[in-house]
C-alpha cells in the first residue's frame, strides 16, 4: 500500500508534463502528502484537461482500498466497476515514500525515477454529498503488481502511466475493463531508485522541501 508521496513540482512544469488547459485551485508543491489530505487531480472533461484538488481517500470507506484501489478486486465489487467505467483520473507524482526494515531499525525511503522527472498515477475519483448537499471530492491510487525494487517494501505499487497510457486511462469513450487492465503494469525497476530521507516524513504535518531531500543513511534510522 502507498501511504504518502510527493508532488515537489512548479505548476508550469506539471502544465506542460499532463497538457493541463485550466487549473481550478490554488496550486502549491507538496513534498508529503498523505491519506485523507488534498491532492492534485488531473481529470479530462469535454475532452480538455483540468488541474483540481481532491481529497486522498474515498468517503465513507466502503472498502479496504480507500486510499489504494486494488483492481483485482472489481469484478467483485460493483462500485468499482462503475466508477472505472465513468470516473478515471490521473494523480500527478514524482515520489512515493516508503520504510525499509533492517532487524529492529527502519528507515525513510523516496523511489523516484533516476531522472527525477513527473509522472502520472492511474486514479478513481467519486464526488460524494454531505447531509447539505455539499460536493465532496474524494480520489485513490489505483495499484498494480510491485516491480523488484518496490517489492523490497510492498506487493503492490501504484500503476505509473506512460504519456500515451495516460491519454488512454482519460478517454472517455473508452469504458472497457479488459483493455484498461493492459495498461496498469508494474513501471520498469531499473528506471527508478530509491534513497534516504528524513523521519520527519512521518508527521502529516510536515510538508516541506527538507522531506524531498537525500539524506545520510545513519541520521535516518530510527527503532520502531
Amino acid at each position: 500500500m502507498c501511504q504518502r508521496f510527493s508532488v515537489a513540482a512548479e505548476l508550469q512544469e506539471v502544465q506542460e508534463y499532463f497538457q493541463i488547459e485550466r487549473v481550478l485551485y490554488y496550486y502549491k508543491n507538496r513534498f508529503n502528502i498523505s491519506p485523507t489530505q488534498p491532492t492534485p487531480v488531473v481529470l479530462q472533461e469535454n475532452g480538455e484537461r483540468i488541474l483540481d484538488e481532491f481529497r486522498w481517500g474515498f468517503v465513507p470507506y466502503w472498502g479496504k482500498d480507500a486510499i489504494n484501489a486494488d483492481l483485482r478486486n472489481v469484478h467483485r465489487n460493483p462500485t468499482y466497476r462503475r466508477i472505472v467505467n465513468t470516473q478515471r483520473c490521473i494523480i500527478p507524482c514524482n515520489g512515493f515514500y516508503y520504510w525499509k526494515r533492517e532487524g529492529k531499525k527502519e528507515y525513510p525511503v523516496r523511489v523516484v525515477l533516476k531522472n527525477r522527472g513527473m509522472f502520472g498515477v492511474a486514479g478513481l475519483y467519486e464526488i460524494w454529498r454531505d447531509t447539505r448537499g455539499e460536493p465532496f471530492r474524494t480520489c485513490t491510487l489505483v495499484m498494480t503488481e510491485a516491480n523488484p525494487l518496490i517489492g523490497e517494501f510492498e506487493s503492490r505499487m501504484p500503476a505509473m502511466l506512460s504519456p500515451e497510457d495516460m491519454t488512454r486511462w482519460l478517454d472517455e469513450e473508452t469504458n472497457e475493463l479488459d483493455a484498461l487492465d493492459l495498461i496498469l503494469r508494474p513501471h520498469a525497476a531499473e528506471e527508478m531508485r530509491a534513497y534516504a530521507v528524513t523521519p520527519l516524513i512521518d508527521n502529516n504535518r510536515y510538508d516541506t522541501d527538507e522531506c524531498i531531500r537525500e539524506m545520510n543513511l545513519e541520521l535516518a534510522w530510527v527503532k520502531r
